[in-house]
């Protein structure tokens, strides 16, 4: 089940007008999507990501064309049981309950400091405070929580939900919903993305910021020439650094939320590079090179001091997995799979 990142519709909205919001606020036994799976609709029908597919969405898709229509916004009930007969239906089993909300325009504001602390790496808390009216229909407001706001005591100021289960639900849970009466609050947690930086701007390290971009991290590029760590070269990097590539790897505050490759232009410079970070908190270092230059270097870190063996036997490298891979983009492939990999493993609680 794809739940569509958040990052992509902030920025959607920041830059189209006249959309209409469904987001998936509840759901229960068998269904296609997940609470917070989201779908931006414009008159026309379907912009941008899924609330499940099929027959489904259709039905959202035409209460958010009459939603545009009216400016009303709705909550609506989805039953996904239908008989195995009918080719038209779904028959998940389940049931989703769908916010359909054409009020994008006027909640832009609170999109827009969400979509900031994400820039800046600060996470916080999207909340939705939904009263329900007559029928479906329904008035929505909603509000940006910023992580700094959850410790400030037990409650939070004008939203109606403890601190605490914001804070939780920031911390590791899934979205939320709290009912009270005939109002209810969908809290969904907007955290940093795990942030890939990339050392050397040349040919792979360009694939790999565009596939990087598309699997949803925030990418850093960084690279000595200033020709090739600029927004022509480079266009899906979220930041650019031009500088000594080791100098400026060790200026980037650390994190277990990175993901660190290495595919500069030459085996020095990789060296170089590795060693910047190959000690920094990081939940994956991987370093492209053949198998000669791998264990020469390896050699030379361990020989030198700059790494211990456990610490060298954490890089990823040679880089990527083996898929026999030949040609940049194929190269670029192996390496996000890997990156992939890793982060599946880590959310897990498995190791890299």
């Amino acid at each position: 089940m794809l739940k569509y990142g958040l990052p992509q519709l902030f920025e959607t909205v920041a830059a189209r007008k006249g959309l209409a919001l469904a987001v998936v606020i509840d759901s229960s036994g068998s269904t296609p999507q997940v609470p917070g799976a989201w779908a931006l609709f414009s008159e026309k029908g379907l912009e941008q990501g899924t609330v499940g597919g099929g027959i489904l969405e259709a039905r959202v898709e035409e209460a958010a064309v009459a939603s545009l229509g009216d400016g009303k916004a709705r909550v609506a009930e989805f039953r996904l049981d239908a008989d195995p007969d009918d080719k038209e239906g779904a028959i998940c089993g389940g049931a989703v309950t769908v916010l359909i909300d054409p009020g994008t325009d006027e909640a832009r504001p609170t999109f827009e400091k969400a979509r900031k602390g994400l820039k800046e790496r600060r996470p916080g808390v999207l909340l939705t405070v939904i009263t329900r009216l007559e029928g479906e229909f329904a008035r929505v407001r909603r509000e940006w929580v910023p992580e700094s706001d959850l410790s400030k005591g037990t409650s939070v100021e004008g939203t109606g939900v403890p601190a605490r289960d914001l804070g939780n639900i920031l911390r590791s849970g899934p979205p939320g919903l709290f009912r009270a009466g005939d109002t209810l609050r969908f809290a969904d947690p907007v955290r940093p993305l795990p942030r890939l930086i990339i050392a050397g701007a040349g040919h792979v390290g360009k694939a790999v910021a565009h596939l990087g971009r598309l699997l949803e991290f925030g990418v850093v590029v960084i690279d000595d020439r200033p020709e090739f760590a600029q927004s022509d070269n480079v266009p899906d990097a979220d930041s650019l650094i031009v500088g000594d590539i080791s100098a400026s790897l060790r200026e980037i505050p650390d994190s277990w939320d990175d993901f660190i490759v290495i595919v500069t232009r030459g085996h020095r410079n990789d060296a170089e590079a590795l060693r910047a970070c190959i000690r920094r908190k990081a939940a994956y270092v991987g370093m492209i090179g053949s198998r000669t230059k791998v264990s020469l270097m390896r050699r030379e870190f361990l020989e030198s001091g700059w790494a211990a063996a456990e610490e060298w036997d954490r890089v990823h490298t040679p880089i990527g997995l083996d898929i026999g891979s030949r040609t940049v983009e194929e190269i670029a492939v192996s390496i996000a799979a890997e990156l992939v990999l890793a982060r599946s493993r880590r959310r897990g609680g498995g190791q890299a």
